[in-house]
């Protein structure tokens, strides 16, 4: 049996790491609901090509009822959620520069996108896990939150406000067989890393690599590991072992 045989998926999928997500999820079995603001229409076709299980659905995650709306396509195509991956985010679409430029429509739109809509993602997939005896919630943050990204304040502390919201749903969710955890990767070598880097990229992604202990830029594929091994219920069977 494949590695998520059964289990349902939600998680972005317009592009970048959200489409690499998608592809690795349905290679291991799993049937794919690709959300995002962006076309999911290529996403759906690579997915299809491979024969795996893929629909692609609208969502503002920003916005509740879209992200209810999601939820319900979810249910009703596959009958069940198994895993949310909440990697639906501002990134590439922020305007970064000095703190005290940021404007503040900026900085509250970023936090409605990054902050808001995780907790709302949350909100609308959880019930369904709940009937569905358990699951895995994956949030995707960033370094930058813990290791700090000067000219991009609003960023970095939204992604240290999902770090937060994940220990605290960790917690209070346990109590429904419900994972929480957090993957907070440096900068990923995707199209939203090309825009927010802008015409600066290259100079920006050799200081990355140079602060870190493996001096390389990640791909989508350093990843997509991770995120299986916590879609899955591997861990509980290595223990029970």
């Amino acid at each position: 049996m494949s590695q998520l045989e059964g289990k349902v998926v939600v998680t972005g999928g317009g592009r970048g790491l959200g489409r690499a997500y998608c592809e690795a999820l349905a290679r291991a079995g799993a049937a794919v609901v690709a959300a995002d603001i962006r076309d999911t229409g290529g996403t759906v076709a690579a997915v299809t090509a491979a024969n795996g299980r893929i629909i692609g659905t609208a969502l503002n995650a920003a916005d509740m009822a879209s992200c209810e709306a999601m939820a319900r396509r979810a249910v009703d195509e596959f009958g069940r959620i198994d895993v949310l991956i909440n990697n639906a985010a501002l990134y590439g679409d922020t305007q970064g520069g000095r703190f005290d430029r940021i404007e503040q429509d900026e900085w509250d739109r970023t936090m409605a996108v990054n902050v808001r809509g995780v907790w709302q993602c949350c909100k609308a997939c959880v019930p369904a896990m709940r009937e569905a005896g358990g699951g895995s919630i994956i949030n995707i943050a960033s370094l930058a939150a813990v290791y700090g990204m000067p000219f991009g304040l609003h960023y970095a502390t939204s992604k240290a406000a999902v770090i937060g919201m994940t220990r605290s749903l960790a917690r209070e969710l346990g109590h429904d067989w419900i994972r929480v955890n957090t993957i907070a990767p440096s900068a990923v070598l995707t199209e939203g890393t090309d825009d927010f880097f802008g015409a600066k990229k290259d100079k920006l992604l050799q200081s990355v690599a140079a602060g870190q202990s493996l001096r390389k830029n990640l791909t989508t594929d350093d990843l997509v590991g991770t995120m299986l091994y916590l879609a899955s219920d591997a861990k509980w069977r290595l223990r029970l072992q």
